[in-house]
């Protein structure tokens, strides 16, 4: 057994625009395929260049795609009523800087793609995620380092325009 100490660097923002405005320039940036379709595409593929064609298909302009997304806020509705607050998690990520990070760091698996928090405070929406870079940070490996610090530079430019 080896446990490994990860510090991870949590990038935050608050936006004073509303939820939905947040939410319509981050769903507009990234793409929302039909997953089924997507798991299928992804499988009949039978060669890396038609692997990418499908990515390249399922991928928004930033360059990612949604994976899946959890409303803990639909949840936290239900004990609390109207007057809980909204959250949303989304997972979102490309396979292709996925396997670029895995081929270095194995354990670059268990962190991507990432997870991304949207969710309604008192002093606006916050848009928060954690860095890839700094979960990686600890294997020593350069090669994924700099694929993750790609990644982090795309997904914070992504935050910063819903935000903005």
């Amino acid at each position: 057994m080896s446990i490994r100490q990860v510090e991870v660097q949590r990038f935050s923002l608050v936006s004073s625009k509303s939820m939905e405005a947040v939410m319509i320039r981050l769903e507009a940036a990234v793409g929302h395929p039909d997953m089924s379709v997507f798991r299928h595409d992804v499988a009949a593929a039978t060669a890396s260049a038609e692997l990418e064609i499908v990515i390249g298909a399922a991928v928004g302009t930033s360059g990612l795609m949604e994976f899946t997304r959890f409303d803990i806020g639909a949840i936290l509705r239900m004990y609390q009523g109207e007057r809980a607050q909204r959250s949303l998690r989304l997972v979102v990520g490309n396979p292709v800087i996925m396997k670029q990070m895995v081929e270095h760091v194995p354990d670059a698996a268990s962190y991507a793609p990432v997870t991304v928090l949207i969710d309604e405070r008192s002093d606006g929406v916050h848009v928060s995620y954690d860095r890839m870079a700094s979960f990686l940070a600890p294997y020593g490996n350069p090669a994924a380092l700099k694929v993750a610090q790609d990644l982090d530079a795309k997904i914070e430019s992504l935050l910063a325009e819903a935000c903005t």
